[in-house]
């Protein structure tokens, strides 16, 4: 029985490990997503002042306060959404890239029919985990 315990006890603590883990590699994936796609609009740190920002007819948002703009709940939902672009919710009323469609096709068939699939809901969660760490 006490081996029993000291084995589950220690898959419970390497699988929470692996979730820390996954977790600090998903933001650093979202971290690089963010400087490649968003940052020339949003700026650096996510305050809305990329160098893009002043070219756009429509005023890039401070993702910073989200979360703040939320009661203190970040939409994580419909950052989601408003990402992906595919799904209804546009941001900007539109004039933001549909990033869901351009991860969609820079993907293709490479990673079989589901695999793009995957591949792209993972770089939009990826995103948005790395946005909700930069809330004020």
């Amino acid at each position: 029985m006490m081996q029993l315990s000291k084995v589950l006890t220690s898959v419970l603590l390497a699988s929470s490990l692996s979730a820390v883990s996954a977790a600090a590699q998903q933001a650093d994936i979202g971290a690089q997503l963010y400087t490649d796609y968003c940052s020339a609009c949003h700026g650096a740190a996510g305050l809305g002042d990329g160098d893009m920002a002043d070219v756009v007819n429509i005023p890039s948002p401070n993702l910073t306060l989200l979360a703040r703009n939320n009661d203190g709940v970040f939409p994580m939902l419909e950052v989601l959404q408003i990402i992906d672009g595919r799904t209804g919710v546009r941001a900007h009323g539109g004039a933001m890239p549909v990033w869901g469609r351009v991860f969609s096709d820079q993907i293709g068939d490479s990673a079989g029919p589901y695999g793009g699939v995957l591949e792209v809901r993972g770089r939009l969660l990826s995103l948005a985990t790395y946005i909700q760490s930069i809330q004020q």
